[in-house]
């Protein structure tokens, strides 16, 4: 619970830079560039997810009745669905996105879709709240209890107990909202890789020694993708594992499974403002800030107010 504690507020901090960055800009009347709203969306499924997740955990921790509970229990799977597929779509859209961006195509349908997607992007995201819910709002409806009998013992009875999810609504679900998604990074990043390694080694032909903005962009865009698959290959190994009960509750296993799920939001949005330049210098301005205010209130000198008795002389 501490380290649930300490991730959502983590997490809320910096998903909430993503997201008040970009908003002020558009607020001063800058046009949002498409990995910016992309960004943002991204921003706001996590911080709903963080918030669901504390919810979700506390109420099964102290009201576990009430949480386990038919209605209660299908609700909350519904909710915790919903922001996780629409944070892995977005993933992808932000992916193909820097993909489009840097791989030069000379397929004429994928040349046209890079000179298109800046007014695609807004259909894309539309498209993946749609899908997300479609495959998220399922789950009220496919929950159920293995009754036991007479003959088992009183702890698996009270397993058997808890509802579950119907197999029929996990498995399409898990390839739809995370399967899929994964594939789809990885042939990305992939697809950035090769294009990066081939560009290096026509600049080491050239022998140029000059900085190349563009080039460090596209590094910097390749760096984003590649962690962000690292961290996606985590998160959905630790997601199969506690779908399919591998490791008991409260063995080392299942506690570290619980905090990659727990890391995965705050962990999402530092790789995001470390691959932006532009929410890494509001970053670095909040920093400065925070420490000047600190500074500020530790140096301030103290005024100490002296009481001076003055004895009167009566002069003759």
């Amino acid at each position: 619970m501490a380290i649930l504690g300490f991730t959502t507020i983590l997490g809320t901090f910096t998903n909430c830079v993503i997201v008040s960055v970009n908003l002020v800009e558009k607020v001063k009347g800058k046009n949002l560039g498409s990995s910016d709203l992309i960004l943002v969306t991204l921003g706001l499924s996590n911080i709903t997810f963080q918030f669901v997740m504390v919810a979700n955990d506390f109420l099964s921790l102290l009201w576990s009745d009430l949480y386990y509970s038919d209605e209660v229990y299908a609700i909350f799977n519904a909710l915790l669905f919903l922001p996780v597929y629409a944070s892995f779509w977005f993933t992808v859209c932000l992916c193909v996105y820097y993909c489009l961006q840097i791989v030069i195509f000379t397929n004429p349908f994928l040349v046209r879709l890079k000179s298109q997607i800046s007014k695609l992007v807004p259909c894309l995201l539309v498209t993946t709240v749609l899908i997300s819910v479609a495959i998220s709002v399922p789950a009220i409806w496919s929950t159920y209890r293995e009754f036991s009998t007479e003959s088992t013992l009183v702890n698996q009875s009270f397993e058997n107990n808890v509802p579950k999810l119907k197999i029929s609504y996990l498995l399409p679900s898990n390839i739809i909202g995370c399967s899929i998604p994964l594939f789809l990074v990885g042939i990305a990043n992939g697809l950035i890789i090769k294009s990066l390694a081939t560009n290096k080694r026509n600049l080491e032909n050239i022998t140029s020694k000059t900085i190349n903005p563009r080039a460090e962009a596209r590094e910097r865009a390749a760096r984003t993708v590649g962690w962000l698959l690292v961290l996606y290959l985590l998160f959905y190994t630790s997601e199969i594992m506690m779908f399919v009960d591998l490791f008991p509750p409260g063995s080392i296993g299942f506690c570290i499974c619980l905090m990659v799920i727990y890391i995965y939001s705050p962990a999402q949005s530092v790789i995001l403002i470390l691959g932006s330049p532009k929410l890494k210098k509001a970053m670095h301005v909040f920093f400065q800030l925070f420490q000047h205010w600190n500074n500020k209130k530790i140096d301030n000198p103290k005024i100490l107010f002296i009481k001076l008795q003055i004895a009167n002389f009566n002069c003759k």
